[in-house]
């Protein structure tokens, strides 16, 4: 049943089983585990970055696609539903409605930018994702009017995912059922039936010729497959996964905006995800988006102690003086990709397959 579930693609390791076990735990039961906004919030995201990175390994990791533009078809798909949102009002057809635009424009973007892009290689294709990426950035901050320029767009959602709605009246397990848990288990499903349709996709023969055309790209065209159609056909679906990603986000926060949206930032959080995870492993966007946002939030925290407690120590307490923690978040980035060159998964699945091989 598991084997059937995760298409076949099991963790392999055991260490790596577990951590993969405890995030889905923990996420699935972070609302009765960690009560408070913020540590919900945290999770959210989470679940919203696995889908994000996941996507943007299919075409890094498992077609060697280099691009740019990932944070535009994760814009677009916030921007689809929160403007639909806010024009059409609270309601379940408006979130189809802006759902089904943001697809639609996603797809046809990509197809554009994958027929007329993916011929050329390498650094010259990132670069014109970069350019298309900046361009529809400025575009969403200088059409104030529709977009809400540089300040966003706020909005409400339906009734049922209204943080002041009660499903039923009294608690579980010491938490209300109202709008804003069922906010995040629509999140949470929709977030789990992605990352497991993503796996699937990887793991039949179509996502066996993106390796295939990732490690020679020579050698796959020399076997018959048209690899700019694979390509152009990887990017198409990797937009569209990004696209659900945005959408997720813009039902949580209930806000879209460009500095959240399509900032470079959201961009270069991605990469380090997917080289923190490793790359080619689907299950690298989830060890990877845990570990990443979890520093990224409670880093600060952590090093406000410790400068704390240090305060009789002048040096040491400045060092790790919260003010600092992008230093620290730094390093503890270099310090895993020396360790764990093919990303956390990686080097867990090369272990196992080595143990398994004696």
């Amino acid at each position: 049943m598991i084997k059937t579930l995760l298409s076949g693609d099991l963790p392999r390791s055991r260490l790596l089983s577990a951590m993969l076990l405890a995030v889905l735990i923990g996420l699935a039961l972070a609302p009765f585990l960690f009560p408070g906004a913020r540590s919900l919030n945290v999770a959210a995201t989470i679940c919203v970055f696995v889908v994000l990175v996941a996507s943007y390994d299919l075409l890094l990791g498992y077609t060697g696609i280099v691009s740019f533009a990932h944070t535009m078809f994760y814009g677009i798909g916030a921007y689809g539903v929160g403007l639909a949102l806010h024009g059409m009002g609270p309601s379940w057809w408006a979130i189809f409605v802006g759902t089904a635009g943001a697809l639609a424009v996603s797809l046809v973007l990509a197809l554009i930018i994958g027929l007329f892009s993916l011929r050329v290689r390498a650094i010259f294709y990132a670069m014109i994702t970069l350019a298309v990426a900046s361009a529809f950035a400025v575009l969403a901050s200088q059409l104030s009017d529709f977009t809400g320029g540089e300040d966003g767009r706020t909005f409400k959602v339906p009734e049922l995912l209204q943080p002041g709605f009660h499903l039923i009246e009294g608690e579980i397990l010491g938490r209300a059922v109202d709008g804003k848990l069922i906010t995040y288990y629509l999140v949470f499903f929709s977030a789990l039936a992605l990352f497991l349709l993503m796996l699937r996709i990887v793991n039949s023969p179509f996502g066996r010729v993106l390796q295939a055309i990732r490690e020679n790209d020579f050698r796959a065209e020399a076997l018959g497959y048209r690899t700019v159609v694979y390509r152009t056909l990887a990017n198409c679906l990797g937009a569209l996964i990004a696209t659900l990603a945005g959408v997720l986000m813009a039902l949580w926060l209930r806000y879209v905006g460009p500095k959240t949206m399509l900032s470079f930032e959201v961009m270069t959080d991605i990469l380090l995800i997917v080289v923190i995870g490793g790359m080619g492993t689907v299950y690298g966007a989830v060890i990877g988006s845990a570990l990443f946002i979890l520093m990224q939030n409670y880093l600060q925290v952590l090093m406000k102690e410790a400068s704390t407690a240090l305060v009789s120590v002048p040096l040491l307490s400045n060092l790790f003086h919260p003010d600092r923690w992008l230093l620290w978040l730094g390093v503890l980035f270099v310090l895993s990709v020396y360790f764990f060159p093919t990303g956390i998964v990686g080097r867990m699945r090369t272990k196992a397959l080595l143990r398994e091989r004696r």
